[in-house]
């Protein structure tokens, strides 16, 4: 995050702007958008057997023998240092094998920070692990104790006596904005972005609205529980963990320990639930260093609670939003900027303007992040991160405008939204999020409307409606690696490390192998979860399944070029260039003249060879310095408040996106649905209770920090444009994250119609909707 990061960046995409289209990756769409099988059909996970029949083993179902079992003990205190040690009672329990402190734990550096300039990066926090007596935040690691069953360990856990030298912390948000950083660059993009004079053009303006909006942090609460098992075989490392980034943290781990890369196997074919959570993190370091301590097998599982003692999320913000239009509804200034928590020793900043540059046309702007440096556990990345929040504060503002205005607020959007990149002037690779409001908007029934809040009733309950816009950017990560086995029976196995974490990796990778080489989908096998295949990069920011197709393709099109060799001069294609066949129907034939064609089992058979192999990387992701790209969405929701109660009841929600070709209409149904159940969360119920006076999260559990469960959920309607981008791998776009995105805007501006109240506060707790 530095300005020479920032000259980088805008030299490679004034150079790319240069470049004509063709040139690039993606300069010419992708032949598989019109010639397509697999792809785009309603095909079930290929993983879902398995785990109905329970053969999908996670990292805390491994099975080793002499295996131990770990237990974590945590800081009660914000900041200071360990005083005091007594583990003899610990020690003295039955079937305790080792306690381990910060006397005592072998010596290690530090994780490089998670980074756009290292793909290998992994660490949350660059903070020691158990190195000396220092706190840095509350719940910190402070012993480890490693017994024979993971209830001897948690009972002797709870034994160890420590003494507390406290100081003083920082832990009020109010207090520590005086002291905020401004970075020089968030992401890839530079921070402090000014476009004509804002502040002058808000004066200026027929109507406008300048408003704070606040939203408090957020804990992960992933189903399966972070868990590693870690065993040392000889020298070398074996660790079976929950993580969104096998390859990286392999190569984190052998730096880290010494190790030569291929020293270090992590294996993680099913994961739980990530949402960027699932990263590298103390309790893997303290697991693996400690099985090498006693020489046995150490299995880590996280409570609940110790997922939010030492596992990052949301951070709170307070982002304020202005915004100016003309008489005619066409804005003059636009606003964003704010504070959100993002330690010195974290690496994830909470990018909440990003999206707003992307949205609406605008004379004027002025977009600014300040990071506020507090004692706590260090940040990380959440679903949609800073888009979730962001679009909660600007899409409430443009609602707020439009009720000013006396403006239909999808109007009021329509009118401004950008036909091209509003700050830097860059086309869209493909926008139509006109279309997808107008076709949400129709399927919805937004013309019933009513303009006036609080006007309709049902008895005790006000019924409101309310709009939103969402968006999230296209990101093809560099480094995605595949190898391709095809053998003389017609099928083949697709081979990389990427990441399971429930939303269809093993299948959506697989059916676009299938159309890319010409065979059946059942013919096809995808293997993944392992860093001893060729690597992928990390499951983040909607970008796994375009990084491992750019991958695919360049393997496809070596394999071509491998079986032309093969095929010689007694084929009937023979002759041809890699650039003149395509592989199709089990073969590889001419494009110009299809009769011309052989199968893949007669070029192989003629060869003396039972399978041909190719390892391939992806193309540099040029194409996203070329173009605007990003993912969006119209959100629509119904509610009523209760006059009794304050109650929120949200009767449907509807989600219309514009994301590019849609691989798999099942699983993409499952993933915007998920994405919208948060955003219900995020807008009604998820909250960190922080208590700034201990710097303690006091919600650390299921019980006390509320996420959405079936009854809070409505009928939820899905569509999408289905227009495929010409610029990317398949047409495709992410969906992971584009899903949460708006959707708690809409809620908020639900709730205003229905009872005139203006939530500006994250989340709409019945409290701030009763009577006053």
């Amino acid at each position: 995050m530095t300005k020479i990061q920032n000259a980088v960046i805008g030299s490679v995409r004034t150079v790319i702007g240069w470049v004509p289209a063709g040139w690039l990756p993606g300069g010419t769409p992708d032949p598989l958008i019109e010639r397509r099988a697999a792809i785009g059909r309603q095909a079930s996970r290929l993983d879902g057997p398995l785990k109905v029949m329970g053969e999908a083993r996670f990292a805390a179902e491994v099975a080793m023998e002499q295996l131990s079992y770990a237990a974590l003990v945590h800081s009660p205190i914000t900041r200071g240092r360990i005083a005091g040690l007594d583990t003899s009672a610990a020690e003295a329990e039955p079937g305790v094998i080792q306690i381990v402190t910060h006397q005592t734990m072998p010596r290690l550096g530090t994780l490089t920070l998670i980074g756009m300039t290292d793909m290998s990066a992994v660490g949350n926090s660059d903070l020691p692990i158990m190195q000396d007596a220092r706190i840095h935040y509350n719940g910190q690691v402070v012993a480890a104790v490693i017994a024979e069953t993971q209830e001897q360990a948690d009972h002797a856990a709870s034994l160890i006596a420590i003494d507390y030298a406290e100081e003083p912390a920082k832990t009020v948000l109010e207090e520590a904005k005086a002291d905020a950083r401004t970075p020089a660059s968030i992401l890839i993009e530079k921070n402090h972005v000014l476009v004509g004079n804002a502040e002058r053009e808000l004066e200026r303006a027929a109507h406008s609205i300048d408003n704070v909006y606040r939203t408090p942090g957020h804990n992960h609460n992933a189903i399966e529980l972070h868990t590693v098992t870690a065993a040392w075989e000889g020298g070398s490392l074996l660790v079976h963990d929950t993580t969104q980034m096998v390859a990286p943290s392999a190569t984190a781990l052998a730096k880290l320990f010494g190790l030569k890369r291929e020293q270090v196997r992590v294996l993680s074919p099913f994961v739980g639930g990530g949402f960027g959570g699932k990263g590298m993190w103390d309790h893997q370091i303290v697991a693996i260093a400690v099985a090498r301590m006693i020489g046995r097998p150490v299995r880590l599982t996280l409570s609940r609670e110790g997922v939010y003692r030492i596992i990052g999320g949301r951070t709170p913000s307070e982002q304020r939003v202005a915004i100016g239009a003309d008489a005619a509804g066409k804005f003059t200034a636009l606003v964003h900027s704010g504070y959100s928590v993002m330690p010195p020793y974290s690496a994830c900043p909470e990018q909440y303007t990003l999206g707003s540059r992307a949205l609406y046309d605008a004379k004027s702007f002025e977009f600014v992040q300040r990071h506020v440096d507090l004692d706590i556990v260090p940040n990380t990345f959440m679903r949609a991160p800073g888009e979730a929040i962001g679009t909660f504060a600007i899409e409430s503002a443009v609602d707020e405008l439009a009720h000013a205005m006396g403006i239909d607020p999808l109007d009021l959007r329509l009118r401004n939204i950008a036909q091209r990149h509003p700050i830097s002037g860059t086309p869209f690779s493909q926008h139509a999020l006109k279309q997808a409001y107008a076709d949400g908007a129709e399927r919805f029934g937004w013309d019933r409307r009513q303009a006036e809040p609080g006007k309709l009733r049902d008895g005790e309950w006000r019924i409101g409606m309310g709009c939103a816009t969402g968006s999230f950017p296209y990101a093809r990560i560099p480094g995605a690696n595949v190898r391709i086995t095809l053998r003389s029976d017609g099928s083949a196995t697709i081979s990389c490390s990427a990441q399971e974490m429930g939303m269809g990796t093993a299948t959506v990778p697989a059916q676009h192998a299938a159309d890319r080489l010409g065979l059946p989908l059942e013919a096809i096998h995808f293997e993944l979860g392992d860093s001893d295949l060729p690597a992928a990069p990390m499951a983040g920011g909607s970008s796994q399944t375009v990084s491992i197709a750019g991958a695919i393709i360049a393997g496809a099109e070596k394999l071509t070029g491998e079986l032309l060799r093969l095929a010689g001069n007694a084929s009937p294609v023979a002759g041809l260039r890699a650039g003149e066949v395509q592989l199709t129907d089990g073969g590889i034939a001419s494009i110009a003249d299809p009769a011309r064609r052989e199968s893949y089992r007669s070029i192989l058979t003629r060869a003396a060879r039972e399978d041909v192999t190719v390892t391939a990387a992806g193309s540099m992701p040029l194409e996203m310095f070329k173009f605007a790209m990003h993912s969006s969405s119209a959100i629509f929701c119904e509610l009523r408040v209760s006059d009794v109660t304050g109650e929120v009841r949200v009767d449907r929600l509807l989600g219309s996106f514009d994301c590019g070709t849609i691989l798999n209409p099942k699983t993409a149904a499952s993933q915007f649905r998920g994405g919208m159940i948060m955003g219900l969360g995020l807008a009604l119920t998820e909250e960190t209770l922080f208590d700034e006076r201990s710097g303690r999260i006091m919600n650390a559990s299921l019980a006390d920090y509320h996420i959405p469960t079936h009854l809070d959920v409505p009928q939820i309607d899905v569509m999408w444009t289905g227009i495929p981008d010409p610029r990317s791998p398949l047409g495709a776009r992410g969906i992971g994250e584009i899903g949460i995105t708006g959707v708690a805007a809409a809620v908020a501006n639900a709730v205003f119609n229905a009872t005139g109240k203006r939530i500006r506060d994250l989340p709409i707790t019945l409290d701030k909707l009763l009577p006053d």
